[in-house]
């Protein structure tokens, strides 16, 4: 009997699996106008400007121009003759909008009152307004001390101009025109400039112990630091409880 033969190890090949199919090209997303695609690179940020450099600042002003007349424009005649009366009563002569205005040294006022008063091409009856402005950074002359006449009988106009520095005295016009003294009794009261030989100096609008001067340029905007409050009803109690102790 005929032996069977072993079984070979050689197998058939097996049969080849069949290739995944091909990956469908991705369907293009359609990108709005002006949009960039997502995952794109972003364009760099612009550099950043520079800070526009801030104009110098202006150093405050340290007084009026006070202009001189223009040409052609003469003084009143009572202004030449106080110039003669009085040598070097005027350093200075301004015009400005139709209106004279006289700078007067201090230690000339006094004089330059009584002559303005009494010659009689000036005849000046009339003190109709005594007033200040300050300027902090004139040091030598902080104020400015205007005086505003006029002459009802010649009806014509001239302005005194002063400039003070701070604790100067200056002559009261009060002698010489009564109706300067509630006047400056109200510049003393606002600027605390210092007239001397007035006959009632003291306050007149602020109450008599009110620290400082309202009108200056460097008084705080708040008021006094030792007494500020914010409601002026509770100034008025502290007030009227001091007077009550006081009294008793």
């Amino acid at each position: 009997m005929a032996e069977t033969p072993p079984p070979s190890d050689n197998k058939p090949p097996a049969p080849a699996a069949p290739a995944p199919p091909a990956d469908k090209p991705a369907a293009a997303t359609a990108v709005p106008p002006g949009t960039a695609a997502a995952g794109a690179a972003k364009p760099a940020a612009a550099a950043p400007k520079p800070a526009a450099a801030h104009p110098p600042v202006a150093a405050p002003p340290s007084g009026p121009t006070d202009p001189p007349p223009p040409a052609g424009v003469e003084p009143p005649a009572f202004v030449a003759s106080l110039q003669a009366a009085i040598p070097g009563s005027v350093s200075q002569i301004s015009y400005f909008v139709g209106d004279w205005t006289l700078i007067v040294p201090v230690a000339h006022i006094a004089a330059v009152t009584r002559h303005l008063r009494d010659a009689p091409d000036a005849a000046f009856d009339f003190c109709s307004d005594v007033t200040a402005s300050d300027w902090p950074p004139r040091t030598e002359a902080r104020f400015d001390v205007v005086y505003c006449l006029y002459s009802t009988r010649l009806r014509h106009r001239i302005r005194l101009k002063v400039r003070v520095a701070e604790n100067q005295p200056i002559p009261s016009a009060t002698p010489v025109w009564p109706a300067a003294d509630w006047l400056e009794r109200e510049v003393w009261d606002l600027f605390g400039v210092n007239f001397t030989g007035h006959p009632d100096r003291r306050r007149i609008l602020m109450p008599e112990d009110w620290q400082g001067f309202p009108q200056r340029k460097d008084y705080p905007l708040e008021g006094p630091g030792e007494l500020l409050m914010e409601n002026p009803i509770d100034w008025l109690k502290l007030r009227q409880a001091r007077d009550e102790a006081d009294i008793e």
